[in-house]
């Protein structure tokens, strides 16, 4: 295969979005929804130009991530340790696993008007939702990891007497490391998802509120480069963790 060729194939995934590109151009020229549904792809790009020479969309963003930033760190945390304890431990498996099955199955949405009466609007409000739709998917990828390690691992750490901190870190911890990461990368979109739902309901800041006041304003422009933006921020969020799983797990495809 020539070097021209190879750079092709790498280009493929662009097909799907300029095809999605072109069909939108087509249908705003061709005038089949009013404006105040759909503008074209050029009004949506002067606005962005807009947001960002006056900043707002800079605000907005920095604001948006620094909450997906501290709060999936504290629920991604929280889920491995409390995944980690529910495959090694019957009692906590025993006690705590129906109902953390339960509460999983929960929406985080489902959850925004309780949390906002609790913890009102502001950043706390925001970390939370975000820190439980992080939890889960990592608590849950990490006892089925931890599961799935031969009995053998442990056996070998018995006969050596490990006390549990080794085990954890040193047995438990790499053997369970591909779907503990694969749980990483799930809860973190999920969790961008849910974060743009709260802000959209109720927040004072974020590419979410972004998107609500532009609606209330009836700039559909501003609307879409805030959805367009979310689109994007979280398929990179989603393209980094794929990349990092291939670049820490290279092992595994030979």
């Amino acid at each position: 295969m020539s070097l021209l060729s190879r750079y092709a194939l790498k280009l493929t995934w662009l097909i799907s979005p300029l095809a999605l590109l072109a069909l939108w151009s087509a249908v705003t020229s061709a005038g089949l929804f009013p404006k105040t549904l759909l503008i074209p792809p050029l009004y949506v790009l002067q606005a962005f130009e807009e947001l960002l020479a006056n900043g707002e969309l800079q605000e907005h963003l920095s604001n948006s991530l620094s909450r997906l930033g501290f709060g999936f760190v504290i629920g991604s945390l929280a889920g491995l340790a409390f995944g980690v304890l529910m495959a090694l431990s019957k009692t906590v498996q025993v006690y705590c696993g129906p109902l953390f099955h339960a509460v999983r199955q929960v929406p985080s949405i489902a959850l925004i008007p309780m949390f906002v009466l609790f913890f009102g609007i502001e950043e706390t409000f925001k970390i939370v939702i975000v820190a439980k739709a992080a939890f889960f998917p990592v608590a849950l990828a990490a006892s089925e990891g931890v599961k799935a390690i031969p009995r053998s691992y442990f056996e070998v750490a018995n006969v050596f007497r490990l006390p549990w901190p080794t085990l954890v870190r040193e047995i438990a911890f790499p053997a369970a490391a591909p779907p503990i990461i694969t749980g990483l990368r799930i809860s973190l979109t999920r969790a961008w998802v849910v974060l743009v739902a709260a802000e959209l309901l109720a927040a004072d800041s974020g590419l979410g509120q972004m998107i609500e006041m532009g609606r209330q304003m009836l700039r559909i422009d501003i609307v879409m480069v805030g959805v367009v933006v979310t689109g994007v921020i979280g398929f990179a969020l989603d393209f980094g963790f794929r990349l990092l799983e291939r670049r820490l797990f290279r092992w595994q495809a030979r």
